[in-house]
């Protein structure tokens, strides 16, 4: 084993050696294998640098003060509960706080995991938050973001595209292996860089009680193979030459050319619809799957790929309006067994859609990847889309894409109609209603020199009150990226501010302008100094039960029932300057999931409710929510 000086030292004599990888002399090219080996070393040792680089500019995470946390979570109850129940909860909050309490003994046992682990709490709520879910990934658990039509409407100009997709994605993990992606930084802080080199080649496997997730990209022989998937039919192929460097566009387009070739029918039997399922029925299905040897190989290829590419057909569109809103929908689950789930393998990490009517997107696993760094890709992406292809393509020979076939055997049969049907029956209850609010952007709460954020925060609260008249646990999520290891926290609302505020509003007696701008002025400081209540709570929970103990009264409590059934769902596409739309599902049955994206003069919005529940609607909330935000403005800028 080598320290991490040795790796550098060894990593600099391989990259001295660069530019003698990079001449085309005769005598190297008579010694391919050593050349690619070389190029290999030098990938994995860059790699590793780059993790110390990013490891040890990055903080630990900090395990909150107990006290700070429990005063916070009497303070996100206090709009939630009557008093009565507040003062019960105050006793008990009270009695797991006092200094020989069996709070502070969980507290001692965090700090001290803290001490002895890379991140106290990331590798729990994964594995709480994600892998132990039973749900199926579609709609509960998978992230969408749906990007601007592409102007093109036939298949030869999807593949077109598609290839230079797969160029700037490729382009982008060039970056990541040779260490030039830019730090990233959040209010000065340079943020963690740990999930970049996770994306790909990354994969989740279902399992009886959990799931676990697969990295492939470290193994002895990283994976040089992403998978393609048209008409419900997987392929395996090769971005890279034998020589080690990147295939180019045109290289590329040749291949899904080939593809398409042949792939004319629509398969009968849709494979990806099986990743669909609830995962304990995945995962018995998967075993039953993996029987097989030839089934073996062929998820095995789907599985180790760098990432998938869905080559779509059209989304069908009624009006402009619905439009948006089955784009996102296709992103996110493909629109049905009649449309393009099939095309899908939703344990993969990165998923990326291109249909024949220019619509495209990104769906990505949320154990492994989250919002930041995925926006950052596709931030890089568009960029480099936007580029003339200048690479020549080598008078190379190229193998023919590999179709991976399965033997469908009367069981995994009867498991995909079992798929198909229960799929359909999640699609049809989910739905999703995206709008671009035109009226004004982020620019006005700026010029009122309060959050944009805050402002679009306070805006879903009251329109969610003027629905159901009353308030409800809401969560927004904030980035902990800027720890090392962090993942994510929640700043949660209504705060007491925001309560006043939303009784007020419709009181023409109470002035309520100074009441947004003190509910505005108040900022996520907590979490994102790594002093937010949920991810603390969670972990005192847990560190209870890895201490053998009985779960503490606090959190059997129905008031932390109440506090943790997230009936708002939000967030905001995260550093992206197109409109693009992110959409996933609720938390909860009674729930909603609102993404947002400000832009200077306008906002893209995504609602997505279940139509199971009879208490939420997304269109009436995405109508109220419209009539909020112009009356916000009027507030603002009053007419004369």
């Amino acid at each position: 084993m080598i320290n991490g000086q040795e790796a550098a030292g060894v990593a600099s004599t391989v990259i001295s050696l660069t530019p003698f990888l990079e001449t085309p002399c005769t005598l190297w090219h008579l010694v391919k294998p050593l050349r690619k080996f070389l190029h290999c070393a030098h990938m994995h040792l860059l790699l590793f640098q780059q993790e110390l680089c990013f490891f040890s500019s990055v903080p630990p995470q900090p395990v909150p003060p107990l006290a700070q946390t429990l005063q916070g979570y009497l303070r996100a109850l206090e709009p939630l509960l009557p008093l009565e129940e507040l003062s019960h909860t105050r006793r008990i909050v009270h009695d797991f706080g006092r200094p020989a309490g069996l709070g502070t003994q969980l507290q001692e046992g965090l700090e001290k995991r803290a001490r002895l682990n890379k991140n106290w709490i990331s590798d729990w709520w994964v594995q709480r938050a994600y892998l132990e879910s039973r749900q199926p990934l579609p709609v509960h658990s998978n992230a969408a973001i749906s990007l601007p039509r592409r102007d093109f409407n036939d298949w030869r100009s999807q593949l077109v595209f598609a290839s230079r997709l797969i160029a700037a994605v490729l382009d982008f993990k060039a970056k990541i292996n040779t260490g030039q992606l830019p730090v990233e930084f959040m209010r000065r802080k340079p943020l963690c860089k740990e999930l970049y080199p996770l994306l790909f080649s990354s994969c989740r496997i279902p399992g009886p009680k959990h799931d676990y997730i697969a990295h492939y990209g470290r193994s002895r022989r990283s994976p040089t193979h992403i998978t393609v998937v048209r008409n419900y039919q997987f392929f395996q192929l090769e971005v890279y030459n034998s020589d080690g460097s990147r295939m180019t566009e045109s290289q590329i387009h040749g291949q899904l050319l080939r593809i398409r070739s042949q792939s004319w029918k629509t398969d009968k039997e849709p494979m990806g619809i099986l990743t669909s399922e609830h995962r304990h029925t995945w995962g018995e299905a998967y075993n039953r799957l993996l029987r097989d040897k030839l089934n073996q190989e062929s998820v095995r290829m789907i599985e180790t790929g760098l990432f998938s590419l869905c080559l779509d057909s059209p989304v069908m569109r009624i009006s402009d309006e619905k439009y948006a809103s089955r784009k996102a929908a296709q992103v996110l689950h493909g629109g049905g067994t009649f449309s393009n789930s099939g095309n899908r393998w939703f344990d993969k990490t990165l998923q990326f859609v291109v249909g024949e009517d220019g619509s495209w997107g990104l769906l990505y696993e949320q154990a492994t990847a989250e919002g930041p760094p995925v926006a950052t890709l596709l931030d890089h992406v568009i960029e480099y889309c936007e580029k003339p292809d200048t690479k020549r393509a080598p008078l190379l020979p190229l193998p023919m894409p590999k179709k991976l076939y399965f033997h469908i055997d009367r069981e995994i049969k009867r498991d995909i109609e079992h798929a198909k049907q229960n799929l359909d029956i999640l699609i049809n209850d989910l739905d999703v209603n995206v709008f671009n609010f035109k009226k004004f952007g982020k620019n006005l709460p700026k010029q009122h020199q309060m959050s944009p954020n805050s402002f679009i925060q306070v805006a879903l609260q009251l329109a969610y009150y003027r629905v159901h008249s009353e308030v409800c646990s809401a969560c927004d999520i904030a980035t902990q990226r800027m720890f090392r290891g962090g993942r994510t926290e929640y700043i949660r609302s209504p705060t007491k501010q925001g309560l006043q505020f939303i009784l007020a509003f419709d009181n023409p007696s109470v002035s309520v302008r100074k009441l947004l701008e003190d509910f505005c002025s108040l900022d996520s400081e907590c979490a994102l100094n790594g002093h937010g209540i949920d991810r603390h709570l969670l972990g005192l929970k847990l560190q209870a039960i890895e201490e053998g103990m009985s779960i503490p009264k606090i959190f059997m409590d129905t008031a932390y029932g109440l506090a943790t059934h997230f009936k708002l769902r939000t967030g905001q596409m995260p550093a992206n300057n197109t409109d693009s739309v992110m959409c996933f599902g609720p938390l909860v049955p009674d729930g909603y999931a609102v993404c947002y994206n400000p832009q200077a003069d306008h906002i893209h919005f995504s609602i997505t409710a279940f139509n199971c529940c009879e208490d939420t609607n997304a269109e009436r909330l995405a109508r109220t929510l419209r009539d909020t935000m112009c009356h916000l403005q009027e507030m603002l800028q009053p007419t004369v």
